[in-house]
């Protein structure tokens, strides 16, 4: 007998998600096991609607309005776009500039998303309330939550408690680590803010981003202001996020088994590192277990089950968002994005696979390598929800590291702009990668305004619904087969989708 779990609203993401599953008992012991899934963006905001007849030059400031996380990276890829447009490239102190704004965006995204967002799903928050040591930030939670028990409130824990019942890590000792650096992780991400308002004016919604470079001219003080504070966040990955990172995946190797989704992975590559196009993290596909060089007239987007106008899969640069709440069979606010007419995942884990595999010697071959070993585990291991937090972490230390190099290139006090003449017409598409995954924004200026403007982000394609072949969106690939072993407490699909740190505000755009 098929029987319904959902988890409405799936909480610690950005935005509105639910999640609705049809499971069967398990044939082989206890529990469900999930035979259909699917994602349902729940609400429209309609931007692209917003940015039309405007002037170009807002699209980069209005397009940062999209996420409260991932602002920068929406920037960029606005900034993109018009530069593709107006037929300019950034100065090479622009494009310096530009990383690092972006990198320390990334940064403070990938520190939010395993401390304060997923790490709970592992964590037993109520070893705190056994704590005898003498850490402050312990003391403090473990009265803060005695006191909420003792008065039969469990909200003011939130977002510690409610939660699911389930099996978390044993070890009151490693629960109690991992809680007091939760509040480390916090002032990380202050400081990574901080790191990007030294370039970018100000964060999360900077206003030094232009196409063509950046409004602030580099100078020695900022420079070791941005280097000072990248210290403090090497030390903090090295020491700290990495080795918890591993910590839980030895103590759940079976989520290294779980949440595989369709095994196809793709990247638009991100962080230029010469007016050639070089990037950091390179531009790739890896299907069907083959690497293949990316090529943007391959994308397209379905609605078929979205609730806007029908109409045929288009590419962006002819995409339509004519919304459509009543429409028949449509479930989600989110199209469905799809490359050669297949669903993709796109993220870390799409990243670093596409480097591992490109054969170009990239940065991830010994970290992912080394770390698997000490994992005793292969690297097709890391297609799997714990696969997505590790690579998720080599990626951070990765560009940490690359930051230095990129602060060691900047000249001192010469311009980090180019000069540019606004086009009467043109169009163009910024193709970056957000911490959550491959990011496109394809515009068309006419008559010096913005004519079209359409937007896939990474939880468009990771949270996608159906498509009008009937293959379904890479996170409901990834709950598809799961076993549950209780329906009522689905801890085990919480995990899953939370391994691809979804931003449903950006997804309905």
């Amino acid at each position: 007998m098929s029987n319904t779990v959902t988890i409405s609203p799936l909480t610690r993401i950005e935005g509105h998600l639910a999640i609705h599953t049809e499971t069967e008992p398990h044939a082989g012991g206890a529990g469900v096991h999930v035979t259909q899934a699917h994602c349902e963006g729940e609400m429209f905001r309609g931007l692209e609607q917003i940015l039309v007849g405007r002037d170009p030059l807002d699209a980069q400031q209005i397009t940062q309005r999209t996420c409260g996380v991932c602002p920068i990276s929406h920037g960029m890829a606005s900034v993109r776009a018009q530069e593709q447009a107006y037929g300019i490239r950034p100065v090479r102190n622009g494009r310096l500039l530009q990383n690092l704004i972006a990198a320390a965006n990334y940064l403070h995204s990938h520190v939010l998303h395993f401390y304060q967002l997923a790490a709970l799903d592992f964590v037993d928050v109520t070893a705190v309330l056994n704590y005898t040591g003498s850490d402050r930030t312990l003391l403090k939670l473990k009265a803060w939550a005695q006191s909420a028990l003792d008065r039969k409130d469990v909200f003011p824990v939130a977002p510690f408690l409610p939660r699911y019942e389930g099996d978390y890590v044993s070890s009151a000792e490693v629960n109690c680590a991992l809680l007091a650096h939760y509040a480390d992780a916090l002032k990380v991400r202050r400081t990574c803010d901080e790191m990007g308002a030294v370039f970018g004016a100000r964060l999360p919604h900077s206003t030094a981003l232009l196409p063509g470079g950046c409004t602030q001219k580099p100078t020695l003080e900022r420079i070791l202001a941005y280097r000072s504070r990248l210290d403090e966040v090497l030390a903090f990955v090295e020491d700290v996020y990495l080795p918890d990172l591993f910590e839980v995946g030895r103590q759940f190797p079976q989520y290294f088994d779980i949440g595989r989704g369709w095994g196809n992975f793709l990247a638009y590559g991100t962080f230029e590192m010469d007016d050639g196009g070089r990037k950091f993290f390179p531009p790739g596909t890896f299907i069907d277990g083959k690497w293949e060089a990316f090529d943007p007239r391959h994308i397209s987007e379905d609605v078929s089950v979205a609730r806007y106008e029908d109409g045929p899969a288009r590419h962006p640069f002819e995409g339509e968002t004519r919304p459509k709440p009543g429409k028949p069979g449509a479930y989600s606010w989110i199209k469905a994005p799809r490359y050669r007419g297949l669903p993709l995942e796109v993220g870390p884990l799409a990243r670093v696979l596409v480097d591992y595999h490109a054969g170009n010697n990239g940065w991830s071959r010994k970290p992912v390598d080394s770390t698997c070993a000490k994992l005793g585990i292969t690297p097709d291991k890391l297609v799997s929800v714990m696969g997505r937090h590790v690579t998720r972490g080599l990626e951070t230390l990765a560009l940490v590291q690359q930051c230095f190099r990129w602060l060691d290139e900047i000249a001192v006090d010469q311009p980090a702009v180019t000069a540019f003449e606004f086009p009467k017409s043109g169009r163009g598409a910024g193709l970056v990668e957000a911490p959550r995954g491959a990011l496109g924004h394809w515009l068309t200026v006419e008559d010096y305004k913005v004519k079209s403007y359409q937007s896939v982000v990474p939880t468009t394609w990771n949270c996608s619904p159906r498509d009008s072949k009937g293959q379904s969106g890479p996170v409901e690939k990834a709950l598809e087969g799961t076993q549950v072993a209780d329906a009522s407490q689905p801890i085990e699909l919480g995990r899953i989708v939370r391994s691809f740190d979804p931003c449903l505000a950006c997804a309905v755009h």
